[in-house]
């Protein structure tokens, strides 16, 4: 018999996004009689930097994010081509060549661009003797995502799709988001009671989502329930100051029947929880998006068609009214519908990316 197909899955625990794309992605792999393995990416910094790293990010969201903007602003955002080798990237490529070296995969996916950025370096250096696909979680694919040494990207809609070739002259193409499939299966038909409107935070529980939850509330139409994901200190917040006007969740294991009674999905990351609402047919709407990715992946998801994006509580309770009316949810699941309509994303890794693409010379041992 041959030998099975090996893919490696390079993610990061940053927030869930990353871990849950990956993690579906292998399992959708194995399904389909592949051998698919999922590492962390920042376990392969030294000195412990990967938890360094995550600390200092979730730190920044929750206490100076005009901060983690100024940083975004000046590595992340294009400027007319893909960024640069970082340092970090040199100690993530040098550990990747090792981890790759006793893995023998057959191909690399990376689903954080971090990876993205030492698996592109392996691979325009001939370190990187199999095919190297980096599979985009944002829907803004910010400079840190792009390195032309990849042969080829998968994007979440076609636009970004354009803008990746465009920067990095390697192929690009759409893919359905990876969500699983009870989302798929738990379609909301109707609006629930019309009232219950979800408001996210992400896994981080980050963002002005007290103040999204006191807008919602103040309406007299609207019944908020705020998603604090892992940070219990927002949840016990929430419920002190808003009392009976709001509810106040931790994190949740039933988010496909959570949405099947919503009317609404109020996000602030443009991350997972949009993509599971769309799945479930919820429509969203972006309102006080977090620094950096999030409000770029809010921006572009608006001029997509995806979402709504409010720039105030008039626009936002304006966006959530007209879902209410004839049409309006309908248009939304037209536009949700169209994503998911893309080739599913494992269906790009069985048969084999064709060889004789960049960097694939003979493998070579560990430095």
């Amino acid at each position: 018999m041959p030998a099975r197909r090996a893919v490696l899955i390079l993610s990061a625990s940053m927030g869930a996004g990353h871990d849950a794309a990956a993690a579906e992605l292998a399992r959708r792999l194995v399904a389909r009689g592949v051998d698919a393995e999922v590492a962390d990416v920042l376990d392969l910094l030294p000195l412990r930097l990967g938890p360094a790293l995550r600390g200092g990010y979730g730190w920044m969201m929750r206490s100076a994010p005009w901060a983690y903007e100024l940083i975004y602003r000046a590595f992340f955002v294009p400027r007319g081509g893909p960024g640069g080798v970082s340092p970090m990237t040199a100690l993530v490529a040098a550990r990747l060549r090792r981890l790759l070296w006793s893995r023998r995969p057959d191909e690399v996916v990376s689903v954080f661009h971090l990876a993205a950025q030492a698996a592109g370096h392996l691979r325009a250096r001939g370190l990187l003797p199999v095919p190297s696909t980096v599979l985009l979680t944002d829907f803004a694919a910010h400079r840190l995502w792009l390195h032309a040494g990849n042969d080829r990207y998968l994007c979440p809609d076609p636009a970004s799709a354009r803008a990746v070739r465009a920067v990095t002259g390697r192929p690009a193409h759409w893919y359905a988001p990876l969500v699983r499939a009870e989302f798929l299966e738990r379609t909301a038909a109707a609006p629930g009671d019309g009232r219950t409107v979800l408001v996210s935070a992400g896994a981080w529980g980050v963002g002005g989502v007290e103040r999204t939850a006191r807008i919602l509330a103040h309406s007299g139409r609207y019944a908020p329930v705020v998603l604090c994901g892992r940070n219990d200190e927002l949840r016990r917040r929430l419920a002190c100051r808003l009392g009976r006007s709001a509810t106040a969740l931790g994190w949740c294991a039933d988010m496909p029947g959570l949405l099947a009674g919503a009317y609404a999905l109020v996000d602030n990351a443009a991350g997972l929880t949009c993509r599971e609402a769309m799945a479930a047919g919820v429509p969203v709407v972006s309102f006080l998006p977090i620094p950096g990715h999030g409000r770029d992946g809010a921006l572009a998801m608006a001029r997509a068609g995806l979402s709504v994006y409010a720039r105030d509580a008039g626009e936002l309770l304006a966006a959530l009214n007209r879902i209410g009316t004839p049409g309006g949810r309908e248009r939304h699941a037209a536009a949700a519908a169209a994503l998911f309509a893309a080739a599913p994303a494992e269906s790009f890794f069985t048969p084999a990316v064709p060889s004789g693409l960049p960097g694939g010379s003979a493998a070579t041992g560990p430095a």
